[in-house]
């Protein structure tokens, strides 16, 4: 009975974490404004700065016609960028080709056919071929941490 009670319990929670392949994907029944502000504030806790904000979602509703769109790609979609100066020097040092990597990203947004539920996503970069080194382990862990915040900061 204990397993099976542990088993529901599990299966009720809000959170769902996937990072296989070369994404890192969290999801929560939290609204998408609510996750999109414990972002940023994730973010700017953390003594990041945060540089743009990519409004997709808008974008992509925007140009969907023009380019035949059947319909929405998401109900919402934003990408925040920010920067990290010694975590990107640490990574850059390493190895300068890694430039391509700022300002770092993670993406929030709501699919169509699951209105109730908000992602965030970040490319996973220790997934790439040598980038299993100290600082881009330490890139991993502050976009798993900033994620996990996002997430769970209800």
């Amino acid at each position: 009975m204990a397993k099976i009670l542990s088993f529901l319990a599990l299966a009720c929670l809000a959170l769902t974490v996937r990072a296989a392949g070369p994404f890192a994907v969290r999801s929560t029944d939290a609204a998408f404004d609510d996750v999109l502000s414990a972002l940023r504030l994730a973010i700017e806790n953390r003594g990041m700065t945060l540089t743009h904000e990519l409004h997709l979602g808008e974008m992509w509703a925007r140009t969907g016609p023009a380019v035949g769109a059947a319909g929405p790609l998401f109900l919402k979609a934003r990408s925040v960028q920010f920067c990290s100066a010694p975590l990107s020097r640490r990574m850059i040092a390493e190895d300068p080709r890694r430039i391509v990597n700022c300002p770092f990203t993670l993406s929030v947004y709501v699919l169509p056919d699951e209105p109730g539920r908000t992602y965030i996503v970040h490319r996973r970069v220790v997934a790439d071929p040598g980038a299993d080194t100290p600082a881009m382990r330490a890139v991993e862990a502050m976009l798993e941490a900033v994620a996990a915040e996002a997430a769970e900061g209800f």
